[in-house]
Order: structure tokens, then C-alpha cells, then sequence
């Protein structure tokens, strides 16, 4: 008898005046089990149902899709799922971290993914923003410890709890041209430092992204979807075919470098703002991920290169890759023709965390709960179609750094059975 995710996770349905999304308030507050509904009755979110299946996958659909929440609006989002599931069969793709070990996964309604997209469809139906299901990527920590500035040169430490969410595909070339990648932050500090937010963060200039082994180089890529992208603060650095060929195609006797050749950082910048344009919270964090299983190479069509691929390459001058996942995923090139897909090669993407740096509070006045669009901005005290309900402490505040936060999840690799690109 198959368990399903509904019996897991009880779907949370969240008091309808929250309008469309209900992140940030406590499930005992506003979204409480006794307004459960059945999933099977909710109408399915332009998130829901994307996944199927690939020839390597051993789960069907419906035993992944089972994995559901139901949203403040009565539609059914997809959600945190292991990457194996009933009798050990595999998804071939993972999400992070189990998010219900985390102390603020009660203030995650279920953690949704796919809300921030959803709202956007609201507000404005003529240019979504929809992201593929694999890219979903959750990271928590409890009691983590976040330095901050005191009077004078005094330096601070408390406790703070951080749940967090970014869709980040490394498989593909939709971070190539889109900036916009939904963000779901919780945060609670030891001081009352407090904030519970969804939204589409824009994380650098729409159509471009930068070297990821040479920052100052700007890449444009093409258009972007939706084609009114605003610009953000941050940049997503990836990996180009000129890292490739600089760190892990190496003359011979010598080692690839692998992580100066593919490693990613996307530096995130996000605010919450009033109507009038006042910032009542902001934060940074970084999300990082090791050997991806794609990079920039304008000379193929779409675009994408794959480092498996570039395992098997002897240039003219006898560069060549040299150890490390290229020389344990082909068995030092002795097994020919491993396809990007392959659960045996380890470019899958699934070495993946996060920095915490600044988080910083300006709402003294209050109140705690706020209504904004889709980017965080626009915030008013009532909802309006379209809109993400946000909470923040009332309280000004400063805690962490501007960068150089503690990182989460370096110390945890999510490979497992079955795990492979896309993921």
C-alpha cells in the first residue's frame, strides 16, 4: 500500500483572506491542520504535475506527484520529496535537505514550491515566470551562530534558525538569460530578529550572467523570460566554456581543477518594501553548488556544454581532463559514452549550500504582516490579487555580515540512488 505524500505532509490551506499565498505565519496560527483539504480536490498550480519520469527513473508520476501541498488559493503545489520513494524506486533528481527537521518548517505552510511563480501568473498573466520542477533546492541549519557588529569594534554572536529555499538549475540554459528564481527565506534569531519570505528574487542583470571563474567578465546570453526582467542586485556566476578549457582540460601530468573550472555562486540581493518604496527587510544570502552538469558553450546548440562530455576530449595540444569525477565516473576513462543524464556521472549538481550573511530589519512600527508582489515590493497591510503575504518582526535590526556569512550544507552531499541530471 502506497504511503502518500498527503499523509506525511497534511496539506495546509491558509485562511482565504490571505489572498493568493499564505508563507510566514505560523501553521498554528493561520494555517491550521483543521482546514486541511484533500489534494485530489484542488486545482493544480502551473507548478504541479511537470515532472515525468526519464528512462534511468523507477518511481512513476504518480507516486512523485503524490508529494503535495495544497496553497492558500485551494491550488496544489509540489513539495519537498526524498529522492527515493515507495520500495526504493528513484526519482533521479533530489531537493536538499528534509525540511521537516528544521525548528521553522511550521512557518513554511509546507513549503510550496512554485508560490512566488504563481502570483506573478496573477499579476501578470501576459509574462510568467515558470521554472522547471528539478531546480528546487532546500537548505536549513538550526542554532546557527551569526556574527554582528556592536557599538565601537564589538562583535556579537546569537542563535538563529534558517530555513530556505532557491530554485537553482544548474542542468539547463535557463539560468543563461533569467535572472528571476523564486526564493522562499525564514529566518529567527535569539534577539527577536524575525522574517518569513517568498518572492521571485532577481539575482543580477536580465539576458547575462557573469564568468564564474572570472567575475569581471559579463556574458550576454540572450533574452530572458519574462522579457520585462527587472534588474537585481548580485549576479549569477556560471561556468563557460573558457573555465573548461582553463582549469580542466590540463596538459598532461597535471590535475584538473574542478572547482575553479564549474563551481557557482548565485549572490543574491532582496528586499521587502512598502508602497512608498521604504525597506522593511533585506538579506543576501549566497547559494553555491559544485560540479553542475552544465556550462555555457556558445559554439553548441542551445548553448550548453556538459562536463562529461568534456572528459572524453584530448585537445590538439594533449590537454585533457585529469582525475577526480571525470576519472570516477568513466573508470579513468576505461567506460566509454557516459550520456550528461547518466546516474554514473557525478556532474549531477547535487553539492549544493548556502551563506548566510546580512539580514537587516526596519519595521518598528510594524505590523508583522505585509502583502506584496511577486518581487517583494508594493507591500501594503491589506492583500491584493496577486499578492504574497510576508512577515517581519516588528523591530529594527541588524544581524550577520555582508558577506562572508556562516555557510549551511557544505558539509552534506545530496547524491543518492538514482540521482543524476537534470537535477
Amino acid at each position: 500500500m502506497t504511503v502518500h505524500a498527503s499523509e506525511r505532509f497534511p496539506a495546509i490551506r491558509c485562511d482565504l483572506t490571505d489572498a493568493v499565498l499564505a508563507i510566514g505565519l505560523a501553521a498554528g496560527v493561520a494555517c491550521s491542520s483543521d482546514h486541511a483539504i484533500d489534494p485530489a480536490n484542488a486545482t493544480p498550480s502551473r507548478a504541479f504535475g511537470l515532472w515525468n519520469p526519464g528512462p534511468h527513473d523507477t518511481c512513476t508520476k504518480e507516486q512523485h506527484d503524490a508529494y503535495s501541498v495544497v496553497g492558500a488559493d485551494g491550488k496544489l503545489y509540489p513539495t519537498w520529496h526524498p529522492p527515493t520513494g515507495p520500495g526504493g524506486c528513484t526519482f533521479g533528481h533530489e531537493h536538499g535537505r528534509d525540511p521537516r527537521g528544521s525548528q521553522l518548517y511550521g512557518a513554511s505552510g509546507g513549503l510550496p514550491f512554485g508560490l512566488a511563480n504563481e502570483a506573478l501568473a496573477v499579476s501578470d498573466p501576459a509574462d510568467p515566470r515558470d521554472e522547471d520542477h528539478f531546480g528546487h533546492k532546500v537548505e536549513w541549519e538550526n542554532d546557527v551562530q551569526i556574527q554582528f557588529s556592536g557599538p565601537g569594534s564589538a562583535i556579537f554572536t546569537m542563535k538563529c534558525d534558517v530555513l530556505t529555499k532557491l530554485h537553482q538549475g544548474t542542468h539547463s540554459k535557463d539560468a543563461f538569460t533569467n535572472n528571476l528564481h523564486e526564493l522562499v527565506y525564514h529566518i529567527k534569531c535569539s534577539d527577536g530578529t524575525e522574517m518569513h519570505v517568498t518572492l521571485l528574487s532577481a539575482i543580477g542583470t536580465p539576458g547575462e550572467f557573469v564568468r564564474s571563474c572570472d567575475h569581471s567578465v559579463h556574458i550576454t546570453a540572450g533574452a530572458p523570460t519574462p522579457v520585462n526582467s527587472p534588474d537585481g542586485g548580485g549576479f549569477r556566476a556560471i561556468p563557460d566554456r573558457t573555465c573548461v578549457e582553463q582549469f580542466m582540460l590540463v596538459p598532461p601530468g597535471q590535475s584538473s581543477n574542478y572547482f575553479s573550472a564549474l563551481h557557482e555562486t548565485w549572490e543574491t540581493s532582496n528586499s521587502i518594501r512598502r508602497e512608498d518604496g521604504h525597506t522593511l527587510a533585506f538579506f543576501n544570502p549566497y547559494f553555491q553548488v559544485d560540479l553542475p552538469s552544465r556550462f555555457h558553450d556558445p559554439a553548441l546548440a542551445p548553448g550548453v556544454g556538459r562536463p562529461i562530455d568534456a572528459c572524453y576530449e584530448v585537445t590538439a595540444d594533449g590537454r585533457h581532463a585529469s582525475g577526480g569525477p571525470c576519472a570516477r565516473s568513466t573508470d579513468d576513462g576505461q567506460t566509454t559514452g557516459i550520456a550528461f543524464d547518466d546516474p554514473r556521472s557525478e556532474f549531477n549538481g547535487a553539492g549544493h549550500f548556502a551563506d548566510i550573511n546580512s539580514n537587516e530589519i526596519d519595521n518598528e512600527d510594524g505590523p508583522e504582516d505585509w502583502y506584496t508582489d511577486a518581487f517583494g515590493r508594493h507591500g501594503r497591510t491589506e492583500p491584493f490579487p496577486g499578492s504574497i503575504h510576508q512577515r517581519i518582526a516588528r523591530k529594527t535590526t541588524s544581524v550577520g555580515t555582508g558577506a562572508n556569512g556562516p555557510t549551511i550544507g557544505d558539509d552534506r552531499d545530496y547524491s543518492a540512488a538514482g540521482v543524476r541530471a537534470p537535477n
